[in-house]
C-alpha cells in the first residue's frame, strides 16, 4: 500500500471509530433506559463502563500483552469493541449492581474478553489456526461472549428478592430506548466495517443495512403475530438482530444473503422476547434485564454458524471449535465473575435510580 495513503486512511478510520463511541454512549446507553425508574443509572454506568473498558484495554495493548501490534487507531477500534461486549454483558445484570460494581464488572471483564479475542482472531495457544476463524463484525467474538458472560454473571447473583421484584417501562421510557435503537441502527455499518479491507468497505455497508433491514420487517410482522399488538421493546431490540448476525460474513456474503440472514435473525429474535424469555426465566428462576440472549446471544451463535455454509473456502472444523470455545470461556468466566461480585454485597432495592442518586 502506498504510504502516502496511510495517513488518509487512518483519518477513515477516525471517523469510524467515533461513529462506534456514539453507538456506545448514546446508542446503548439510551436502550437501556427502558427500565423506568433507573434511567440515570443506566446512563451513568454506561458512562462509566466505556471509560473503564476502553483504557483497560489500550493498555493492554502498549504492552504487547496477548500479542497485540495494533496500530494505535486499530487498537482504539479494538477497544470500543470490548467496550461494546461489556455493555452486552451488563444488560443481563442492569438494575442489580451498585454504580461502583459496575466499574468491577468493568475490570474483570475486558481480560476475560481479550484472552477469548487472542484465542480465536490470534490463534492463541494453538486452538484455532490464525485467519480462519470468520468474524469480521464480531457476531461470536463480542456479542455471543458478551451475551453469555452476562447470563452467567446474572446465574451466579440473582436473588430471590431480585427475581421478583418487576421491571417497569412507560411511554417516555420506551421511546428513549427507541430512540438509542435508532442510533445503534444508523452506525452499525460502521461498527462492521470498522476494520475491513478498503476495498470491502461499500460491500460491509450494504450488507449490514439490508439485514437490519430484514430483521427489523420480521420484527414487526413476528410481533404482532405473537402479541396481537406491537411491542415497543421487540421493536427497539429484536429490529437490530439482523446487524448482530450479519457480522460474522458481513464483508463475505452477497445482498440477498445478507437480507435473508437479517429475516431469520429478527424472527429468532422476537421469538425469544416474546415467546421464550418469561418462560425460560421462570424455569431458572433468573432474570436477563435486558433479554441479552434474545437479541446478541442467538442471534450471536447463528451468525457465526450461518458462515459454515454461506463462506466459501471456509475451515469448518476451525469455525465450529472458535464457536465452541466462545461458548464455554463465557460462561465459565462470567460464573467466576458474577461469584466474585457478589461477595461485595448487594443493592437494597434493584432498578431504582433513588438508592444512589440525588433526586429533584
Amino acid at each position: 500500500m502506498n504510504d502516502e495513503l496511510l495517513p488518509i486512511l487512518e483519518v477513515l478510520k477516525y471517523f469510524r471509530a467515533i461513529h462506534i463511541m456514539a453507538m456506545l454512549l448514546l446508542g446503548f446507553g439510551f436502550l437501556m433506559v427502558f427500565v423506568k425508574k433507573y434511567g440515570r443509572s443506566a446512563l451513568t454506568a454506561t458512562f462509566l463502563l466505556v471509560s473503564v473498558s476502553i483504557p483497560l484495554y489500550l493498555l493492554k495493548d502498549s504492552y504487547g500483552i496477548l500479542g497485540s501490534e495494533a496500530s494505535p487507531m486499530d487498537s482504539l477500534i479494538l477497544a470500543e469493541f470490548a467496550a461494546a461486549s461489556l455493555l452486552i454483558t451488563t444488560g443481563a445484570v442492569l438494575g442489580r449492581l451498585k454504580m461502583w460494581q459496575y466499574i468491577l464488572l468493568g475490570l474483570l471483564f475486558v481480560p476475560f474478553y481479550a484472552f477469548n479475542e487472542w484465542l480465536l482472531l490470534s490463534g492463541g495457544l494453538g486452538l484455532v489456526t490464525p485467519g480462519s476463524f470468520v468474524d469480521t463484525g464480531g457476531s461470536i467474538v463480542i456479542h455471543a461472549f458478551g451475551a453469555l458472560f452476562g447470563l452467567a454473571v446474572a446465574f451466579s447473583m440473582t436473588t430471590k428478592k431480585e427475581f421478583s421484584a418487576p421491571i417497569e417501562a412507560d411511554a417516555v421510557s420506551d421511546r428513549f430506548s427507541l430512540l438509542g435503537s435508532m442510533v445503534l441502527w444508523v452506525f452499525w455499518p460502521s461498527f462492521c466495517a470498522a476494520l475491513v479491507a478498503v476495498e470491502n468497505i461499500p460491500m460491509t455497508v450494504v450488507n449490514v443495512i439490508l439485514a437490519l433491514s430484514g430483521s427489523t420487517i420480521a420484527t414487526y410482522f413476528v410481533t404482532v403475530k405473537l402479541r396481537g399488538k406491537i411491542s415497543a421493546a421487540d421493536i427497539a431490540n429484536a429490529a437490530l438482530a439482523g446487524g448482530v448476525a450479519i457480522g460474522s460474513t458481513c464483508d463475505r456474503v452477497p445482498p440477498a444473503y445478507a437480507f435473508v440472514i437479517g429475516l431469520l435473525a429478527g424472527i429468532l429474535s422476537t421469538v425469544g422476547f416474546a415467546a421464550i424469555q418469561e418462560r425460560l426465566q421462570k424455569f431458572i428462576k433468573k432474570i436477563d434485564t435486558c433479554g441479552v440472549l434474545n437479541l446478541h446471544g442467538l442471534p450471536g451463535l447463528f451468525g457465526g454458524l450461518v458462515a459454515l455454509f454461506a463462506v466459501n473456502g471456509i475451515s469448518r472444523s476451525n469455525q465450529i471449535k472458535g464457536i465452541l470455545i466462545t461458548v464455554v470461556f463465557s460462561i465459565i468466566s462470567g460464573l467466576l465473575t458474577g461469584k466474585i461480585i457478589s461477595f461485595t454485597g448487594r443493592r437494597k432495592v434493584p432498578y431504582i435510580d433513588s438508592e444512589e442518586f440525588l433526586l429533584d
